[in-house]
């Protein structure tokens, strides 16, 4: 589904990626792993053309989108929870999410309000709170629904669960379960290695702009050596 190849990018003169290379294909939930400043949220903004890249090849079902403009690979079908939340705060919480609805790809089942708060029951409580009411957790429901609303078909999480209390950190967990037993295609960031071991089919740890080792849950789990040396746990 989602083909990185060979990415460099530079913010100026200063070079963030040195051939960043991963795959996502359909229906699997894939990660990108390794110690801050590595280059894994500059890959996310260079997918999402957010910062754009210097060279390399970018392909989301098949389709070329290095150069494409952010708003035109959401609408070919990718989903942005940015790091950070980044939710409207002078929105309320249904208001965020309608504020992003739409369905480019034509789902027969599109993702509504209802269904998300099904996801997320606690934010359906808090439907009529301001954006920036909501507790650090809520905020997080609040923007995996958001980026839901545009029915993506790859859902992208830059630090999924960073800051959270453990009871949230395991509905986010859950929530995405959930979401990938449905078929959706998941690219995750995060540092909680049990966790993304669990549900994730493929891994890849980046260090220094690239990634320099791919593997199953089973494998990674199996090379203490590897997380110590790339992840320092």
């Amino acid at each position: 589904m989602l083909t990185v190849s060979g990415l460099k990018t530079f913010y100026g003169n200063s070079q963030a990626l040195f051939g960043m290379s991963l795959e996502v294909k359909a229906g699997e939930v894939a990660t990108l792993m390794g110690r801050n400043g590595m280059g894994k949220t500059t890959t996310v903004h260079s997918i999402m053309g957010i910062v754009p890249a210097n060279s390399g090849d970018i392909h989301f079902e098949g389709e070329a989108i290095r150069g494409l403009a952010p708003y035109s690979v959401a609408r070919k079908g990718i989903g942005l929870v940015p790091e950070g939340r980044q939710v409207f705060p002078n929105l309320t919480a249904h208001e965020n999410l309608v504020a992003t609805a739409a369905n480019w790809g034509k789902l027969s089942n599109p993702w509504t309000a209802e269904r998300v708060y099904d996801l997320f029951p606690g934010l359906a409580e808090r439907r009529s709170s301001m954006g920036n009411l909501l507790s650090g957790g809520e905020q997080q429901m609040l923007a995996v629904g958001r980026a839901l609303m545009t029915n993506p078909k790859l859902l992208i999480l830059d630090e999924a669960t960073e800051g959270l209390a453990p009871l949230i950190r395991d509905e986010i967990w859950k929530s995405l379960e959930a979401l990938k037993s449905e078929g959706l295609s998941i690219l995750v960031i995060d540092k909680n290695v049990k966790d993304l071991a669990r549900i994730a089919d493929r891994h890849h740890i980046v260090e220094k702009g690239k990634v320099v080792w791919t593997g199953s849950s089973a494998a990674l789990l199996a090379n203490e050596d590897l997380m110590h040396r790339y992840m320092g746990v």
